[in-house]
């Protein structure tokens, strides 16, 4: 048995989910925008092939494959017909930050607060050691 056919299979069946319509979705015109529905997708597949012997020594063999796939809508990019430059096009995201993203912004603000903190404090000694002169 060849372990090439069922990964060639697969292969071909991902090749025809694979295609720019499938991530850039069919621009929609309503009124005076133009919609363009982004989406990210994500997939794998497998492979595996065996031969043994079975009870009382018979010879079996066997292959398989399989796969997966996934699409999440990301964007919507918005282009207004009526605009003109860099306003034109707005993108807009279809899902909220990243927890990766929530992280980042959290430990910001808490490095802004302690440098307001910081300033305070500081402004605070200089006038305490002013007053005292």
């Amino acid at each position: 048995m060849d372990i090439g056919d069922p990964i060639k299979t697969t292969v071909e069946e991902i090749r025809k989910v694979l295609n720019i319509e499938n991530v850039v979705g069919k621009p929609i015109e309503t009124g005076d925008m133009l919609l363009i529905p982004v989406t990210k997708m994500a997939m794998g597949f497998g492979a595996g092939m065996g031969e043994g012997k079975g009870p009382e020594n018979r010879g079996g063999s066997g292959a398989g494959a399989g796969g997966a796939a996934g699409i999440e809508p990301t964007v919507v990019i918005v282009v207004y017909k009526d605009e003109s430059g860099p306003d034109r096009v707005k993108i807009m995201s279809l899902k909220g930050p990243d927890p990766i993203t929530k992280a980042i912004d959290g430990i910001s603000n808490a490095v802004i607060k302690v440098m307001d903190y910081d300033k305070k404090m500081i402004k605070e000694m200089y006038m305490k050691k002013k007053t005292k002169k």
